[in-house]
Order: C-alpha cells, then sequence, then structure tokens
C-alpha cells in the first residue's frame, strides 16, 4: 500500500510516499481501506519528537480517517465487506478494569492511533473492529474524519469532564482550531454563553460563525482576561477551555470563583509557571481530559450526523502532499481542519 512513512523526525521534509506492506487483520481486527483522513495538532509533535518517545519505523501518522471495511480478522461478526465506517482512534485493551468500567479512555495500556500505533496517512489502516463507527449513507467521508477525534475529545471534556450545564458561561481560548471550533459547538448547543479569544477577525470572524456570543481579539487587548471579566459584569466565566497551557496566568483571572480549567493539550509547551493563588484563592478545578470514551463517541457522531453539530473544513490536500499540509498546519493560518484524500 501507499502511505506517508516516518524514518526519523524532523520537520515536514522527513514526511515521505512510500510503499509499505498492506497490513492483514487478526482475531478482533478489521482491515479500513481508508478514503479520507484529517490532520491534527499531535500529528506536528509526533512527527518533532519528544523525549521519551518511542515509535516502531517506519511511523505512519495520522489518528483519524473513514472509509469502508476492507478484510475482517477471526471472530469479527458484527461488520461486513464495504461497510463505510469512521474510526475511533482511543485504543483501549478492552481487559483492564478502567475499560471493563467504561472508562477505556483511562485504559492502563492505553494507545493512540498514529501517536504510539500507525496510523491513517495511508491506503489501508488495521484497527480493532471494535472502534470502528457506521457512516450514515451519503454522509462525507471528509467529514466524518475531520469531526472523529476533535468532537470526541470537546465532547468528553465539556460534557463528561467539566458537567457543563444550561445557561453556563465557557471562554474559549483559541478561535479557529479543531478542539476549540467543536468545543465553541458544543457549548452552544448544551445552552451555554459562549466567550472567544481570538488572535486574528478572520478567526473570530469563524468563531460568531459558529455561535459565540462574545470576541474579543488579543491583537488588539493583550489583556484579555480583564475584557473577559468586564464583559461578565466582574464575575468572570464559569468554564475556561485552555488547550495552550502558557496562558494560565489569564485563563485563572478569567474564571469566577468555583470556575473549573479544562485542558487537553499544551500547544504553548509543556512547562510554565502557575501562580497557585488563583487556584487556591478561587476555589478553581484544574481539569485534564484525553480523548473520550466509546460512548462519548457514539452519542458525539450522532449529533454530527444529525447535522447539530457541522465541522468547520480548512484546505483539503491528497496523501501525497501531506507535508504541505503539515506545513499549513504549523503555519497556524488554517481555519478548521485539514484533511488528506486518500484517493485508491
Amino acid at each position: 500500500m501507499k502511505a506517508i512513512l516516518l524514518q526519523h523526525h524532523g520537520g515536514p521534509e522527513v514526511l515521505q510516499l512510500g510503499d509499505f506492506p498492506t497490513p492483514q487483520p487478526g482475531p478482533g481486527q478489521a482491515l479500513v481501506r481508508l478514503h479520507a483522513a484529517a490532520l491534527n495538532r499531535l500529528d506536528l509533535w509526533v512527527r518533532e519528537g519528544w523525549p521519551g518517545i518511542r515509535l516502531e519505523y517506519p511511523h505512519i501518522l495520522g489518528a483519524d480517517g473513514a472509509g469502508i471495511v476492507e478484510a475482517l480478522g477471526p471472530s469479527v461478526s458484527d461488520w461486513n465487506l464495504g461497510d463505510r465506517v469512521v474510526i475511533n482512534s482511543n485504543l483501549g485493551c478492552g481487559r483492564c478494569d478502567f475499560c471493563l468500567a467504561g472508562w477505556d479512555n483511562r485504559c492502563r495500556s492505553w494507545q493512540l492511533l498514529g501517536e504510539t500505533v500507525r496510523g491513517t496517512y495511508a491506503e489501508y489502516v488495521l484497527v480493532p473492529a471494535a472502534n470502528l463507527h457506521p457512516l450514515p449513507d451519503g454522509f462525507s467521508e471528509r467529514v466524518a474524519a475531520a469531526a472523529a477525534m476533535v468532537y470526541h475529545t470537546a465532547w468528553h471534556s465539556l460534557i463528561k469532564r467539566a458537567n457543563l450545564r444550561t445557561g453556563e458561561s465557557v471562554l474559549v481560548v483559541g478561535a479557529s482550531g479543531g478542539v476549540n471550533t467543536a468545543s465553541i459547538q458544543i457549548a452552544r448547543l448544551a445552552g451555554a454563553v459562549v466567550y472567544v479569544v481570538g488572535s486574528s477577525p478572520a478567526k473570530l470572524a469563524l468563531a460568531e460563525s459558529l455561535g459565540a456570543n462574545h470576541l474579543i481579539d488579543r491583537s488588539k487587548d493583550e489583556n484579555w482576561s480583564k475584557a473577559v471579566y468586564n464583559l461578565t459584569g466582574k464575575r468572570g466565566v464559569d468554564v475556561v477551555v485552555d488547550n495552550v497551557g502558557t496562558t494560565y496566568s489569564q485563563s485563572f483571572r478569567a474564571a469566577c470563583k468555583g470556575g473549573r480549567i479544562l485542558t487537553v493539550g499544551n500547544s504553548g509547551g509543556a512547562r510554565f509557571e502557575i501562580d497557585n493563588r488563583y487556584i487556591f484563592g478561587k476555589h478553581l478545578s484544574l481539569i485534564g481530559s484525553t480523548m473520550g470514551t466509546r460512548q462519548d463517541f457514539s452519542e458525539v457522531m450522532s449529533l454530527v450526523f444529525s447535522g447539530k453539530l457541522q465541522p468547520v473544513l480548512d484546505c483539503e490536500f491528497p496523501l501525497a502532499e501531506a507535508a504541505v499540509a503539515h506545513e499549513r498546519m504549523q503555519s497556524g493560518e488554517q481555519l478548521g481542519k485539514i484533511t488528506l484524500l486518500i484517493d485508491t
């Protein structure tokens, strides 16, 4: 099969189109012939590498994908060849105490497609059959791939971890990335008032089109926490979605007493200082979250399929131009999800 192969860490230039043996499904597995894949910032981090990361080379990036079932391993009876599917990239073992309790995203041997195992920048991908979700007839594979990881992540974070309630207020730090655009829509669907901090008029216009109620342009107002404080009548917001990390000082100030700070990532860097006085002084909760459960995936993808949640699409590139797609994501100029067309 054709795949984008990563032989060592580095810049976009290390992503090379090549041939790789098509995997064969074992017990409980399914081989999916991919038609679409989507990029996530995670892909940049894996490509660049970090201390301690261990990959089996050549590695194949990509957590998100949609296509058709090509082959089934022994003991798989719930699927038929040719079924249209979208992939849940959260890989639990199905046997540990967390998985048996329905918390497969906390699995003791948890893995993520494209990060710890080979992923979807390829013509075919091998996954547990339990990680397939049916695609409705006529629903775009590109849209499904673009939605999967970011909506799964944002749904679990906001609805399950933060227990977001109707009438609460949510601040989203960042206006155009996949998880943030998903968070804006999910928060509005839940009945929350949404504040968004963005870096440009174009990104804020996108946030507004998704239902954001209040917009703050940080390129004009660096002290955006004060702007949020004033907009809320000096109360602050109930929930802050901050996946940057280095912005925590302002997020803590923007939160109300008893507020919840949500994080699913650290795009600004893994290490930074925080002022702990805000946490105990304002009774703040700092809530970490990674991906979501299989039940979460089913819930949020049903909302996507019904049109209640609508992924924002940026550019589409052919598989062979994955390096160019990475350059666009790395520039920070994208508005929504960048996808790959896998023409087989």
